[in-house]
């Protein structure tokens, strides 16, 4: 089965972290638009494409997450290298070794033994430029975000400050495959990101796969305060071109951390949809660091989406095996 995974962030790699038990030829895509911390420090300074997310995503892969999975990770406290990971660091000394993103990517793929391929969304460096509702023109992920935090405005409408192309191989694997999981994410700097870029619509348009979307359990300050699951289907809708065939949607653990998320402005997505489309379950867990954060369980929504395929998958062999007889 072939399946490809889009977004950027931790929510994709945590759905990587399961995905990547089951039997399935997996691709990862992930955006180019990161300008926040040690991949914007180095996207600026190198001119190199922002190595952060595809970081999490190939350790997320890994084979075995082991000692070297723990270094790539490693994030550098103090000093002149203060803010930046390992990983970071070696991608953007591979993208400049060799003369190609991609490039430095396979070769951290070999290292790591990782199951499946990660690829950027595009082999070209891009920024994000959004307009809200109040007209307001604002360019790059950093500034977008603080923009919507500071006005409390929507954004109406998402592109990118220069049109790049669809990197071949991403088209190729989202055309061959047979389902296609969009986030979990933020919703418009990591999952619709990817969707702008040119050519991917119409890939995922031409694709017979299924076409999943593994929604936010929380809203979002300073992307989707005050979006309910409606909201966030419809802009994921509204910019693929063309209709979802499944939502998935995790309920927020019983737990006072809602508390805590309440105080950043950050309250459990509404479900305002009733349509056979929607799959809900508890499919979350809570992560007792400094910060007691609400996240996906990475198995229970690979197993939810396989559950999920394998019933089509059935379903179809049993209609064809009626008209063979």
């Amino acid at each position: 089965m072939k399946i490809v995974a889009v977004g950027g962030g931790t929510g994709l790699s945590t759905l990587l972290r399961g995905l990547k038990n089951f039997d399935c030829n997996l691709t990862a895509v992930v955006t180019i638009t990161d300008e926040g911390g040690s991949s914007g420090i180095l996207r600026e300074e190198l001119n190199v494409p922002p190595p952060g997310d595809i970081r999490n995503n190939l350790v997320a892969l890994a084979s075995s997450e082991n000692i070297l999975s723990a270094v790539l990770n490693y994030r550098f406290e103090s000093g002149s290298l203060s803010g930046h990971t390992v990983g970071n660091i070696l991608l953007a000394a591979l993208t400049k070794m060799t003369g190609s993103f991609t490039e430095a990517i396979s070769k951290v793929s070999d290292i790591l033994a990782i199951k499946g391929k990660v690829l950027p969304v595009s082999l070209k460096m891009a920024r994000l430029l959004a307009i809200f509702e109040d007209g307001e023109e604002i360019c790059g992920e950093t500034n977008i975000v603080e923009y919507c935090k500071g006005s409390g405005k929507r954004i109406r409408k998402l592109t990118l400050e220069n049109t790049v192309e669809i990197n071949p191989e991403v088209e190729h694997a989202i055309v061959e495959s047979d389902a296609i999981i969009f986030g979990p994410g933020s919703l418009y700097t990591s999952i619709i990101a990817n969707f702008v870029v040119d050519g991917f619509s119409n890939a995922v348009k031409k694709s017979k796969a299924l076409k999943i979307y593994v929604s936010n359990i929380m809203t979002q300050p300073g992307e989707t305060e005050g979006y309910t699951l409606k909201d966030h289907v419809y802009e994921i809708e509204r910019y693929l071109g063309t209709s979802l065939d499944y939502i998935i949607h995790s309920l927020p653990p019983e737990s006072n951390v809602l508390e805590r998320y309440a105080q950043k402005s950050s309250y459990p997505v509404k479900i305002d949809i009733d349509d056979t489309r929607l799959i809900v379950g508890h499919f979350s867990r809570v992560l007792y660091d400094t910060e007691h954060r609400i996240r996906h369980d990475s198995f229970a929504v690979a197993n939810a989406i396989f559950n999920l395929l394998t019933a089509k998958i059935e379903n179809v062999d049993k209609v064809q095996s009626e008209v063979t007889l």
